[in-house]
């Protein structure tokens, strides 16, 4: 009999292509051999070409959905997308404090293409209530810099936007390159453990959606696993650049991750 593979949910926004949002976290946390639970928080009119409308659930409805869901279900791990406005923000970290699984806390504010999917003062939310109760903060270079205040366009500065994260509370601090300058593309940087260091891969060409999504479900899958933060990161980017390397186009725009792809070290 095969073991039963670990809960693994995902707190996020809808996307109805598929490419991004919980539809892609659930296929991505399959594939890395867990059970996917998912818990929305926004509904996005959006195809691959752009975020189009937003409709924000409200935060009573939103933890109406976890704690039903964690009064039955025992996950291994979590990840977070968008939550839309600091309020469910704040009430996402009060749920967070009665959990003890660890939490993949994926800042989604502004999307690639299209309007904003987040209303009011979220990124003072994350710095105040989330930031501190994550096991791992996975922003893009854009992200960072808001978090900061301060522009991170090079390895230089996604180092220093780590220590400056970690330094608000934050235990361990992945900063995405995919948005960084010339060739510090495609570089992560990661501080753990008080450590900083740079994880390199090839950028792969293309427009792409949804990049950021699978790689924290990718993290998230594997801590659920046990693998420890800086082989489950490492792990889930050699996966991911194969994945977008072998991605296909489903519509008129960017093309999503090919979640399908096969996982080659298995948790």
């Amino acid at each position: 009999m095969s073991e039963t593979p670990p809960v693994v949910l995902t707190v996020a926004g809808s996307d109805p292509s598929g490419g991004a949002g919980l539809q892609a976290d659930l296929k991505t946390i399959h594939q890395h051999g867990g059970y996917g639970a998912a818990v929305p928080t926004l509904i996005t009119i959006q195809n691959t070409e752009g975020v189009n409308d937003v409709e924000l659930l409200s935060p009573a409805l939103i933890r109406a959905q976890l704690e039903n869901l964690l009064g039955d279900l025992r996950p291994r791990g979590a990840k977070t997308g968008a939550l839309g406005s600091r309020a469910a923000a704040e009430m996402l970290a009060e749920v967070m404090d009665q959990t003890s699984f660890p939490w993949v806390v994926d800042p989604v504010w502004l999307p690639t293409r299209g309007r904003p999917i987040a209303k009011g003062d979220v990124v003072e939310a994350y710095r105040e209530a989330l930031i501190g109760r994550a096991a791992l903060l996975t922003p893009n270079a854009q992200e960072a810099a808001l978090l900061v205040e301060e522009p991170v366009r090079t390895v230089q500065d996604a180092r220093r936007a780590a220590q400056r994260i970690a330094a608000l509370g934050a235990r361990s601090v992945l900063v995405k390159g995919g948005h960084l300058e010339g060739k510090d593309r495609g570089v992560d940087v990661l501080l753990h453990g008080g450590q900083v260091s740079e994880l390199a891969a090839a950028a792969v060409p293309g427009s792409f959606h949804g990049t950021g999504c699978a790689l924290s479900a990718a993290i998230a899958s594997r801590m659920a696993h046990g693998e420890e933060i800086p082989t489950a990161v490492a792990r889930a980017k050699a996966w991911l650049t194969a994945a977008l390397s072998h991605a296909f186009a489903v519509g008129q725009g960017a093309k999503p991750v090919n979640h399908l792809w096969p996982v080659q070290s298995k948790p």
